[in-house]
């Protein structure tokens, strides 16, 4: 009965003192582990947790004679932590969650889109030439309907006319992308 008792009233001490560092050293060691964390709350509680174990795990080290507070020491380990945990998460890929992936947009591989663009430039090799090069200023280059008239020389309405049958004639050619022709 004796055995218990004393270690009753051991845990008891270690839990005093670990409420006590956290009473007197938590507030600093959380805001310096939330900087480091990027104003991560949930990591730097969870950094500040583990520096109080280390803490527990090393009594020695707090009772040392050779500073005056155990701060300096809570906030050099606190901060070795934070950045190991930073380091393992750039060493190992990103975690994601299955939901994120169920909500994440399909994106077409570069084979397919490499394919995508063959069949394009085939299907604009089959334009007039007035056509063609409508098609090349406004879409490719990105002119607007009045820079692609001055550029060919001929009114705004003749460029809308021009772009709006090439569109038509490339629905035609390529029946598996109209949806992306409009």
């Amino acid at each position: 009965m004796t055995a218990p008792a004393a270690l009753n009233t051991r845990t008891t001490t270690a839990e005093h003192e670990l409420a006590a560092l956290q009473r007197e050293h938590g507030r600093p060691l959380f805001a310096l582990l939330l900087r480091l964390c990027d104003g991560d709350r949930q990591r730097a509680e969870d950094l500040v947790q583990e520096t109080l174990v280390r803490a527990w795990q090393h009594p020695e080290a707090l009772r040392a004679d050779a500073f005056d507070s155990v701060r300096p020491w809570l906030l050099t380990v606190g901060r070795r932590l934070a950045i190991d945990a930073r380091r393992a998460r750039q060493a190992r890929p990103a975690e994601v969650g299955d939901a994120v992936l169920e909500n994440a947009p399909v994106c077409a591989d570069h084979a397919e889109r490499a394919v995508a663009t063959l069949d394009v430039r085939e299907a604009v090799k089959t334009l007039t030439p007035e056509h063609r090069e409508v098609l090349v200023l406004v879409y490719f280059r990105g002119a607007s309907v009045a820079e692609a008239a001055e550029t060919l020389g001929i009114p705004p309405g003749t460029v809308k006319s021009r772009a709006y049958y090439a569109l038509r004639a490339l629905r035609r050619v390529l029946p598996g992308y109209a949806a992306d022709l409009r």
